[in-house]
């Protein structure tokens, strides 16, 4: 078997239960005679209005605490971004700067050793070799000479010196480098940090005046219903006491048969006013109703002799039927019999022949 006695869900008991109330409040509030205006109910239009005011100020208030968020939100958003298009501007500066200056083609290591040129632009090992006078034939570098061995040696080691330097200074203009963009990043960290509590501060302000704002309008919503009720537990009372004086003074609770009496129509009475029949009424009727008794028995004595009749006709009818049948079966009896007779006396006229 199924179970069908399941407790209902409170959500849904408490949302009948508050449609009922209103729907009482609004029929309390719709039949009340005395302050019911026609055409529309004054104060249910008031208190919609009050409700509809109070709705759009908490809107307001939400509206201008979202909108200075979302301002101080963008002014820390475009903060942000414009020291990262800074930071990235100084970098990309300084990269170019580096390039500029330490990164040229003549101070490479490997720019002595492949220079493409280097045998054109060095001078010969003779200098005075170079007299018109040799000629074509004149040879002007011969194995195992080497004049320039100490210059390149030298010229070597200073860029090897040159190189070193330029390695330690890189790194420690690296180190600095870093050292001063871990220190931005701590800063804009630090920023960043105080302006959230800036913020966290300012959004616990305006949730704190929402709050009692709200609470404000809540007092005064609560304040405008408990007067309301009272005027209304007011008008009651007042409707009430109406009402019993009314009943007092009326001639709704005397016996005066002449107040059930319809001013229009005599032979009619008004229901709210009747207090019961006279005497004569109730003799009246109860006349009626032993005539209306002695008709019925009559009637029904009538029908009694009249079914009687009717039987005693089905059975005189049904006694005939008997007796019909009786005959019809003597004659059917009687024909076969003289049948019989005749087919015997045929056959004997047959077995003669």
């Amino acid at each position: 078997m199924y179970k069908v006695d399941l407790s209902p869900d409170p959500k849904e008991v408490a949302a009948i239960e508050a449609r009922r109330n209103r729907e009482k409040e609004r029929q309390s509030r719709i039949f009340n005679v005395r302050t019911r205006v026609m055409g529309v109910d004054v104060e249910a239009l008031n208190s919609q209005v009050e409700e509809r005011k109070l709705r759009e100020a908490t809107e307001q208030s939400k509206e201008a605490a979202y909108g200075t968020n979302q301002v101080q939100y963008d002014l820390v958003a475009q903060m942000l971004e414009k020291e990262q298009a800074e930071r990235t501007r100084r970098l990309a500066k300084k990269v170019q700067e580096f390039r500029e200056q330490k990164q040229q083609l003549k101070n490479r290591r490997e720019f002595d050793l492949w220079d493409p040129e280097q045998l054109q632009n060095e001078f010969p090992a003779h200098l005075g070799d170079s007299d018109p006078h040799c000629g074509p034939a004149s040879l002007q570098w011969f194995s195992g000479e080497d004049l320039y061995r100490a210059t390149c040696l030298r010229m070597q080691q200073e860029q090897f010196r040159y190189s070193l330097e330029r390695q330690l200074q890189e790194q420690q203009q690296a180190k600095a480098d870093e050292k001063c963009a871990d220190m931005l990043s701590d800063q804009l960290r630090l920023a960043m940090d105080m302006r959230a509590t800036q913020l966290a501060k300012l959004e616990e302000s305006c949730r704190v005046a929402m709050m009692s704002a709200m609470a404000n309008a809540n007092k005064a919503q609560a304040a405008e219903l408990a007067e309301r009720q009272c005027r209304e537990h007011q008008h009651e009372q007042e409707a009430n006491l109406m009402e019993i004086q009314n009943q007092i003074m009326s001639d709704l609770l005397t016996e005066n048969p002449q107040v059930a009496q319809h001013p229009m129509a005599p032979h009619r009475v008004l229901p709210y006013c009747w207090k019961g029949m006279t005497p004569e009424q109730r003799a009246a009727i109860r006349k009626v109703q032993e005539a209306q008794c002695s008709e019925k028995e009559a009637q029904r004595q009538a029908e009694q002799a009249l079914d009687a009749k009717w039987e005693s006709q089905a059975m005189r009818s049904a006694q005939a039927a008997m007796e019909l049948e009786e005959q019809e079966r003597e004659l059917c009896a009687e024909f076969r019999r003289g049948l019989g007779s005749f087919n015997q006396q045929l056959a004997k006229e047959q077995n003669a022949h």
